[in-house]
């Protein structure tokens, strides 16, 4: 057996010890009975096992430069080189050893007298010389793999470091890691390797990882821990009371956390291993660089516990630069009865610290106390892949300038908020989730600020995330969702910046800004809310840009009671209600937004609220793009609006908006339509491809429509009608499938100065006790006449010049065609009609004058007024068919509401 010169000077210190005096009356000693600080040794060995690896046994350098190290092996181990495998397999053959006999035999024949008196001794020692060579390397190397490993595992760390220097072969059988796992597990009670990748950094390593590549991180893990602090209750008496048994080994064990550290001062970064249990009322004050880590099997935080029912569990202050604390669960459970005014918690922060506290489990059932509280200017902690749950009152308090990095945390189940951040703290909280909170997610307030990065705030019970009082924080990346209230809220002065962020599926509104508060809402997807999207009220202000707000219940963008945010370049659309709602006096610039395929209008805007729109795009709405009503103001100016199921724009009820420079088309029930005493002031918009009106004015309505572009509808170019009003100046009005401008029951427009041209009918019909005034308009080249009026209407006409129209109806008469093939069921020239009381025609039927002549000749027929209609017998509604049009197609439906007779004429 060998035996290592460290194990012979712990052979002696152990029988010394046995007669001095116990652990308890001096500084603790290690298993070789050394005080604190006299390990160096075993360091010293385990670096030389590291450096000579590789090194035979043949190595004279290597057995002459540590010779303290070395194994005091005999000396033939120490002089004759190992053979090769192959020259031990030729030793053992037959021819080999003859040859060896023959020669040995030969030369002892010549030997003189003198050698022959030992000759018998001699011959003992050369008759079977393979055996000598066999027994003085049988352990070297000829017994097996399995069994030296087998050997190996019965040594303590020392023993096996010092037993790797003997050669090559037990070198690297001393580094298997079968050997270091169990020794690891031993000594530090841990499934996994723990490395120390740099100062205050640890990191544990898949058990399975552990030998990839070649590398042994039992073994580097071992020796980076070797020099740990081990708190390990009733267990260092037994080990100092019996050193024999750790022989081999110099570890230095006490039974409180307390003792540990106060025993640590004075080290280097010492590192205090916490073992499996429950620690209670320990003081822990941390004052100096110390890593306290704890060391159990599997879930490491479920087995070790800190806990204090009367002061603060842990304090870092002003000294702890560095520390560290780790997978340990730390708890603060106040006494019954205990004062409510001390504010105590699992971990504080204090001063000027950086401590590093990771992977650990937090939980308070204080009710005046957060579980977590960082509080000063010098207050950066880290904490990473902890959690802090369930705890009574807040989980994790920031206050007073402090800062820190949180990340990878989970903060959940808090009867408070899960976080706060006050009074200038300016945290980095990264990838945590805060959620299923019993308050807010996180609450930021008086001036508290933050950086919150793709963090997962959810199912909280009020809203994700609240700013106030003057709170700025910046918030991205971040998922904020299933809030039982709204998903951001911001109020009382509150900022912040909120930016490229989920929020989604929220009770109320995705984001709330009110009294006065001014936050950055940018890049955002807002989506799926119970109520809207966003929601601005109580002169509430904000920058709302770049965000897709989609699929809310209630509208995408709300404003209300004297709010005026800023709204800019957003993707709106696909709500189950409208757009934007602006209301209650709201105000706003909403511009460059997209804003389509609402279930309501793209745009509300009504109760005395004057937004401003420009350069939006809203169109595809399943009803209209933009609704002004109840005294709805403000101004659309430069926007696209298109394709909407109703018109493009309404305004109604008092409103009055000004309407510039739009461009609006597609709308299935019109361009714009002004009704129910609507006001307004139209111009310099272009209004086509409509598929009625391109403006409609109707219902006491008196709008102003000037130096618009009114063209290419697929009815008429303007119609008023129902009373309707209004002054409609200087515009374009051309290419229209119908009237360029029709009027028609009781209305009374002032037309002023506007061009009428190219239409697909008359250039301005007036009809059904409708007035007008016509001052100075251009009517020319339209394919009817330039003016038609009819029966009873009297309307003030005024330089008016009226040139090159086609008179299509007159050239039809005059060549005897039915009136009905120059226009169609949907289209009603302006000229005399006829009933037939023959054919027993009824009020709601007309009949132009050719075919009277033709089709009806010798009826009894009467002349009803010079209106506009289309020719019930051209379009087959009659059962007399038509001589004129035989071709045409018989339409049973339409029917023409047409005045009462004035008179019976017989042709």
């Amino acid at each position: 057996r060998t035996e290592t010169a460290a194990g012979k000077m712990a052979s002696r210190f152990s029988r010394s010890d046995k007669s001095g005096t116990s652990r308890r009356n001096g500084p603790p000693r290690s298993a070789s009975g050394l005080r604190p600080g006299c390990d160096e040794a075993a360091s010293r060995t385990i670096t030389a096992s590291s450096s000579n690896q590789g090194n035979g046994c043949n190595n004279q350098s290597a057995a002459t430069s540590d010779a303290s190290a070395r194994p005091n092996m005999p000396y033939l181990l120490r002089s004759r080189k190992p053979s090769s495998s192959n020259n031990i397999n030729n030793m053992y053959s037959a021819d080999n050893y003859r040859g060896i006999s023959h020669n040995r035999s030969r030369k002892r024949s010549q030997t003189t007298d003198s050698h022959r008196q030992c000759s018998s001794s001699k011959k003992a020692r050369i008759e079977n010389p393979l055996s000598i060579y066999a027994s003085e390397n049988f352990l070297l190397e000829i017994i097996p793999d399995e069994v030296v490993i087998k050997i190996f595992s019965y040594l303590k760390e020392i023993d096996l470091l010092s037993v790797a220097q003997v050669c090559k072969r037990f070198n690297t059988i001393a580094s298997d890691a079968t050997l270091w796992r169990h020794l690891y597990r031993e000594v530090y009670e841990m499934s996994k390797p723990l490395l120390t990748p740099s100062p205050g950094e640890f990191k544990f390593i898949e058990a399975d990882t552990a030998t990839t590549d070649g590398a042994n991180l039992w073994l580097d893990s071992f020796k980076q821990l070797y020099k740990a602090i081990h708190v390990k209750p009733g267990f260092a008496d037994k080990f100092y009371a019996h050193p024999e048994r750790y022989k081999g080994r110099r570890i230095l064990y006490y039974d409180t956390i307390e003792e540990a550290v106060t025993a640590a001062e004075g080290l280097s970064r010492p590192i205090v291993l916490v073992h499996e249990g429950v620690y209670k009322s320990e003081w822990l004050y941390i004052d100096t660089p110390t890593y306290i880590i704890g060391a159990a099997y599997g879930n490491i935080p479920h087995s070790v516990v800190l806990e204090n029912s009367r002061d603060s569990t842990i304090v870092f202050v002003d000294g702890s630069e560095k520390s560290y604390l780790g997978y340990v669960s730390v708890r603060y459970t106040p006494e019954p009865g205990q004062s409510s005014g001390h504010q105590r918690s699992c971990i504080e922060v204090l001063g000027k610290c950086s401590p590093r506290i990771e992977g650990c489990v937090i939980r308070s059932t204080s009710l005046v106390g957060a579980a977590v509280c960082v509080c000063g200017s010098g207050a950066r902690p880290h904490f990473t892949q902890c959690v802090i749950s369930n705890c009574e009152n807040v989980g994790l308090f920031v206050n007073d300038h402090a800062q820190g990095i949180y990340e990878d945390s989970q903060i959940c189940g808090n009867a408070l908020a899960g976080v706060w951040v006050k009074s200038y703290a300016n945290p980095i909280m990264r990838r945590c989730q805060v959620h299923h909170g019993r308050d807010v997610g996180v609450f930021t307030f008086d001036n508290g600020m933050g950086y919150f990065d793709s963090c997962n705030i959810h199912h909280n019970r009020i809203a994700g995330f609240e700013v106030k009082a003057g709170a700025n924080p910046t918030v991205v990346h971040c998922q904020i969702h299933h809030g039982q209230t709204g998903g951001i809220y911001v109020h009382e002065k509150g900022r912040g910046q909120f930016i490229e962020n989920k929020i989604h599926s929220n009770t109320f509104a995705g984001v709330w800004v009110t009294s006065h508060s001014n936050p950055t809402i940018r890049g955002n997807e807002i989506y799926n809310g119970h109520q809207g999207g966003v929601y601005i009220f109580g002169e509430g202000r904000g920058l709302i840009e770049h965000n897709d707000i989609h699929s809310n219940a209630l509208a995408g963008v709300q404003i209300r009671t004297n709010s005026n945010p800023i709204v800019r370049q957003n993707q709106i659309h696909d709500g189950q209600h409208g757009g934007i709602y602006v209301h209650e006096k709201g105000q706003g610039i909403i511009e460059d937004n997209e804003i389509y395929s609402n279930t309501l209008a793209g745009v509300w805007v009504t109760t005395g609220s004057t937004p401003v729109l420009r350069r939006n795009r809203i169109h595809s709405g399943k009803q209209v793009g933009v609704y002004f009503y109840d005294q709805g103001h403000g101004v659309l100016e430069d926007n696209d609006i298109f394709n909407h199921l109703y018109s493009g724009v309404q305004i109604r009820t008092g409103s009055n908006p000004v309407i510039k420079k739009n461009k609006i088309w597609g709308g299935q029930n019109g361009g714009i339509l002004v009704y129910n005493n609507g006001i307004g002031i139209i111009e310099q918009n272009e209004i086509f491809d409509n598929a009625m009106a391109g403006v409609w004015i109707k219902t006491e309505s008196n709008p102003i429509l000037k130096y618009n572009k009114i063209h290419d509808g697929r009815d008429g170019g303007i119609c008023i009608f129902n009373n309707g009003k209004g002054v409609i100046e200087s515009n374009e009005i051309f290419r229209n499938a119908q009237a360029g401008v029709l009027i028609s029951s009781s209305s009374s427009p002032v037309l002023r100065a506007n061009r009428i041209y190219d239409g697909m009918a008359a250039g301005i019909e007036i009809t059904n006790n409708a007035t007008a005034t016509l001052e100075c308009n251009e009517i020319f080249n339209n394919k009817f006449a330039g003016i038609c009026v009819a029966t009873g209407v009297k309307p003030v006409m005024k330089d008016n010049d009226i040139y090159h129209n086609s008179d299509a109806i007159d050239n039809a008469v005059r060549t005897g065609r039915c009136l009905y093939k120059i226009s169609s069921y949907t289209s009603y020239p302006m000229h005399d009609f006829y009933r037939c009381t023959t054919c027993n025609t009824t009020d709601r039927n007309a009949i132009c004058i050719n075919c009277i002549k033709k089709c009806h000749q010798g009826h009894e027929v009467e002349f009803v007024r010079h209106d506009r209609f289309f020719c019930d017998c051209g379009a087959g509604t009659l059962e007399r068919p038509c001589h004129l049009s035989a071709d045409s197609p018989q339409d049973k439906n339409t029917v023409y509401e047409s005045a009462p007779p004035v008179g019976t004429l017989l042709y």
